[in-house]
């Protein structure tokens, strides 16, 4: 059983830039992991992800060009490096992890462990 802990969010101002990271307990190279994100009243969305093999990496429209997903297997470690921050990317940002050697996917629902996640407010 995986479990993954997310760190790093925090206020800051629309153009900004932030990192934040997750820590999986277990091999990280199994797994397909990905990046979430839920504003208050809206529903959990996707934001990016990258395969558990080969490095290959997707993003949604909203933050293609922006952030960057990457991982460091040896750490056991994935992170979101997020820049030009606007107010709109305000949200609870999770790490999650599909099963292991998954492929990717964008459904919340087809992503099996989460982290407790952290908030990232960006004011304007």
């Amino acid at each position: 059983q995986v479990q993954l802990k997310e760190s790093g969010g925090g206020l800051v101002k629309a153009g900004d830039s932030l990192r934040v990271s997750c820590v999986v307990s277990g091999r990280a190279t199994q797994y397909t992991m990905g990046w979430f994100r839920q504003a208050p009243g809206k529903e959990r969305e996707f934001v990016a992800q990258m395969r558990w093999i080969g490095g290959f990496a997707d993003y949604s429209d909203s933050v293609k060009g922006r952030f960057t997903i990457s991982r460091d297997d040896n750490q056991n470690r994935v992170y979101l490096q997020m820049n030009n921050l606007k107010p709109e990317d305000t949200a609870a940002y999770y790490c999650a992890a599909r099963k292991p050697f998954e492929d990717m996917a964008r459904g919340p629902d087809e992503y099996t462990y989460w982290g407790q996640g952290t908030q990232v407010t960006v004011s304007s």
